[in-house]
């Protein structure tokens, strides 16, 4: 591991200062995947400006019904918040289905939307990965892409966005807070926070130099709504997904006013399944209906050498999904 410089920041102010002033830093929140990274390198900071000590460690409720979830709550405390087991169940199992115990416990909310890709090629250094190095190429399109995405990638990268909890934020319709300096907070859609590879896949979201995630913010959920997250993984415990799907099922008389539907392990970033939620949208949803329109969403995928088995595995669990909240046999 590479010399670096370490400030420990009390406000936010001092933060941002503290980076401005070291070109080439990182925030340091619970570290579990970028102290990784700077073992092998892949990560080199000039500085670590430690965060964890920020007032972020809140879970509050909002007028509305929503919640506001500080970008230092531990993954553990979030996964078991009585307000979050009750009104957003998909975000509890998504965080319980992600990483270990132990790594619950340390990692943070804002950490979790920040981790980086568990592509090999972008974890060695002997390999090309545009991600990693911009222009060298992309060791996985032509080697071991068994796990790589299938929708919405480029000719520079095919690395996939690993988080859980972000996909459940994204079919949430959650908000990523930010704060850039005094006067110059933001909120940016979950669904829009990480973004595609196009031709710069070495920038995984649109979070701009310098800027701190400082909470995420849930709407209130509709009355009545029900959700579920379902992942496959290949083994019970501390995998990434293969595949995965949260579904948001709002019902009317056994047709569906409202769906949400975001897939994992398929892209880049979680994705937003907006062909499929349109066509399901007043309509009673039938097995036949529903996976016609999941069919429709996952037509645009580009799959691999070796992982075409992505699109049915995706399609089964989105059918099976929705079927549970609907009460299908």
């Amino acid at each position: 591991m590479k010399p670096f410089a370490y400030v420990r920041a009390t406000t936010l102010r001092e933060a941002a200062d503290a980076y401005a002033a070291h070109p080439g830093s990182r925030y340091l929140g619970g570290g579990t995947n970028l102290v990784d990274l700077m073992k092998v390198g892949v990560e080199t900071p000039t500085a670590l400006i430690d965060i964890s000590r920020l007032p972020l460690e809140e879970i509050t409720e909002l007028p509305d019904g929503g919640l506001r979830v500080g970008a230092m709550v531990r993954g553990t405390d979030l996964a078991a918040d009585p307000l979050v087991r009750t009104r957003y169940p998909l975000l509890s199992q998504a965080l319980l289905a992600g990483a270990s115990g132990q790594l619950r416990n340390v990692a943070t909310t804002g950490g979790n939307l920040l981790q980086r890709t568990r592509c090999a090629y972008f974890q060695d250094l002997s390999k090309p990965c545009n991600k990693r190095e911009p222009g060298s190429g992309c060791g996985a399109r032509e080697g071991i892409h068994r796990d790589h995405a299938v929708l919405g990638h480029s000719e520079h990268c095919i690395a996939t966005q690993p988080s859980d909890m972000a996909v459940a934020l994204a079919a949430l319709d959650a908000e990523v807070e930010l704060y850039g300096g005094p006067d110059t907070t933001r909120t940016v859609a979950a669904a829009e926070f990480h973004r595609l590879p196009g031709d710069r896949p070495e920038q995984d979201t649109v979070i701009r130099p310098g800027e701190i995630i400082t909470a995420v913010l849930l709407p209130a959920p509709a009355p009545g709504a029900v959700s579920l997250y379902r992942k496959a993984r290949e083994r019970a415990s501390y995998a990434f997904a293969l595949a995965s799907v949260a579904v948001v099922l709002d019902l009317d008389d056994g047709r569906v006013r409202r769906i949400s539907l975001a897939f994992g392990g398929l892209a880049h970033r979680p994705w937003r399944a907006t062909t499929a939620e349109a066509r399901l949208t007043g309509s009673a949803p039938h097995s036949d209906a529903v996976r016609a329109a999941v069919d429709a969403e996952l037509a645009g995928a580009r799959p691999l050498r070796d992982n075409a088995y992505k699109i049915p595995l995706a399609r089964n669990l989105a059918c099976d999904a929705i079927a549970t909240l609907a009460g299908a046999p």
